[in-house]
């Protein structure tokens, strides 16, 4: 049987660009007509490769998350000293959002369109920032098990925190040219780590 005719542009390209315009403007400041010109695709092309314009969100949603919360992983999960992918994994947060005109994180900026009401999206919303969540508490109970936090410290709440955390520092990045700000936010997150560092006097 016929597989019908090559396709005349690349999918992993145009997807990439599909995923640039959802990340600056969101799922609903995403004008079709735009995405098409983004992608370089008729219509057609779009409807046969990707689907619906929904079903080609959620797939940018899934470059973005390999992309870009998977470095966010493989610095969390990196050998060495939990603590220091900690601060790493931060800091590649900030200057990845550091540019002059920032995009912010597009997971984030989904949250602000999608509600829980909203299941076929804010589902898949939900499974990437569990992916983030997970990582942080990989290696905060790494952290704990090396000694480098107190056996005290809650690992799933902290990683709660690191998640709320990073999602703040890519939202603010996308009003907040100035830098300032973002280094606040993670003195201030580091600080509170180190207060519950293995090696910090136990409060009195």
């Amino acid at each position: 049987m016929s597989r019908g005719p090559a396709k005349q542009f690349d999918p992993d390209k145009a997807l990439y660009q599909a995923m640039k315009v959802f990340w600056a403007k969101g799922y609903a400041g995403s004008g079709l007509n735009e995405l098409l010109d983004a992608m370089g695709i008729s219509r057609k092309s779009l409807y046969d490769t990707y689907g619906s314009k929904r079903e080609l969100y959620v797939q940018a949603l899934e470059l973005y998350v390999e992309q870009f919360i998977g470095r966010i992983v493989e610095i969390l999960d990196a050998d060495g000293s939990p603590m220091r992918n900690v601060r790493r994994a931060l800091r590649f947060i900030d200057t990845s959002n550091g540019k002059p005109v920032s995009s912010g994180c597009m997971i984030g900026v989904g949250m602000g369109q999608f509600r829980s009401d909203q299941p076929e999206i804010a589902t898949v919303l939900r499974d990437h920032l569990q992916t983030l969540e997970d990582a942080w508490y990989r290696a905060l109970e790494r952290a704990v098990k090396a000694g480098e936090l107190n056996p005290q410290a809650k690992p799933r709440d902290l990683a709660r925190m690191l998640t709320a955390t990073a999602q703040g520092l890519a939202l603010i990045r996308r009003v907040q040219e100035a830098p300032a700000m973002s280094r606040s936010i993670i003195r201030g997150t580091m600080a509170t780590l180190d207060a519950l560092s293995a090696s910090a006097s136990p409060a009195t």
